[in-house]
């Protein structure tokens, strides 16, 4: 099947992670309402990097706009200003100046929800 792409993102929903070209994911993803996933690597600006969908298994591929450190988060969906973002499926903060898809999502883009 064809991937079907969303700006800078490409869709594959029916293939899983092992079946990804024999190319390895660089970051996972909680749940498929998530804006964001997180990195199991260091990710290279302008890298194009796959992740997983860990409730179905399935696969993005997104275009990394910076850097990103093992264990930060990179941006899946856009978000707009002073939107909602969601990571294991929950709202974790607000972006106050939103962050489009491939940007490193941090203390920069994002306020928590918690306080």
């Amino acid at each position: 099947m064809n991937p079907v792409y969303e700006g800078n993102v490409s869709l594959a929903a029916d293939r899983s992670a092992r079946d990804s070209g024999g190319a390895t994911h660089k970051f996972l993803i909680h749940h498929k309402q998530d804006h964001v996933g997180v990195a199991t690597s260091d990710i290279q600006k302008g890298e194009k990097v796959i992740g997983v969908f860990m409730d179905d298994q399935s696969s993005i591929e997104v275009v990394a706009k910076e850097a990103i450190p093992l264990g930060h988060k990179i941006a899946i969906k856009a978000c707009q200003p002073n939107g909602a973002v969601l990571k294991y499926g929950i709202q974790i903060g607000i972006s106050p100046n939103g962050f489009d898809i491939g940007d490193y999502v941090h203390t920069h883009n994002l306020k928590t929800a918690r306080w």
